[in-house]
């Protein structure tokens, strides 16, 4: 059966690449005017979103329970770099939604969503950073289990 978290250890490594993607693809459509790697980026960024929701939710429900005892400043750090990613990348989203909706495609708007673009990757960099800490480092979510030899299966 699949736990919660297991379920948000499943969950997280898509929005990480979508937005790393995303990025990457802003990049090439900035330095070589491809319109494609524009579009490229911006359904990324939409789809790594809505990523970062579903991971941040099940991270939340995850860590349900594990508040008191030693894991409590790791797990409190790990997710309050988790809640600012969530917002500043919904708000990057939100940026990108207008630009390509209201079609500003003005060089300025393009580099301020390039500056927004690279704080995302950055916040949700720092984020796995701590959260791989939480796992590798302080074993949470881990549970040490023998197998039965008992059992003639």
């Amino acid at each position: 059966m699949i736990s919660a978290t297991h379920f948000h250890a499943m969950s997280v490594h898509f929005p990480i690449a979508l937005l790393i993607f995303g990025f990457m693809s802003e990049i090439i459509a900035f330095f070589y005017n491809k319109d494609f790697f524009h579009q490229s980026a911006f359904y990324l960024i939409i789809s790594g979103t809505l990523g970062t929701v579903v991971a941040y939710l099940a991270g939340h429900v995850a860590g349900e329970g594990m508040e008191e005892g030693s894991l409590n400043t790791a797990l409190l750090l790990h997710e309050q770099a988790a809640t600012l990613s969530l917002w500043v990348t919904i708000f990057t989203a939100v940026v990108y939604l207008v630009i390509y909706f209201l079609k500003y495609d003005r060089p300025l708007f393009r580099i301020l969503s390039i500056l927004l673009f690279a704080g995302v990757i950055g916040l949700i960099s720092r984020t796995g950073y701590l959260g791989g800490e939480l796992v590798y480092k302080h074993g949470a979510g881990v549970t040490l289990a023998l197998p039965d030899f008992s059992s003639p299966d």
